[in-house]
């Protein structure tokens, strides 16, 4: 997302968020790489659609991507704020 989304059409809202879990990790190693020493930020996320079914979600970013997600749930933060 980015800075004025709010002009976009509107979104239609299909699954609320239940619950979210976040975990830091360190991938230390990979098939392609002995050393690898890559931290991660992991989320987990349940989530209900519009019939109640629940499901569970889960990804993880690395620690850039992670910062770049926390800097857009600021923007939306202080849009929220002025509305």
């Amino acid at each position: 997302m980015s800075k004025g989304s709010s002009n976009h059409a509107k979104l239609e809202v299909t699954n609320k968020l239940l619950d979210l879990q976040w975990k830091m990790g360190m991938a230390v190693s990979s098939d392609n790489c002995r050393s690898l020493k890559s931290p991660y930020v992991a989320l987990m996320l349940k989530v209900a659609d519009q019939s109640g079914q629940i499901t569970n979600k889960s990804f993880e970013m690395t620690i850039p991507q992670f910062q770049h997600f926390f800097k857009q749930l600021k923007e939306m933060a202080a849009v929220i704020e002025t509305v």
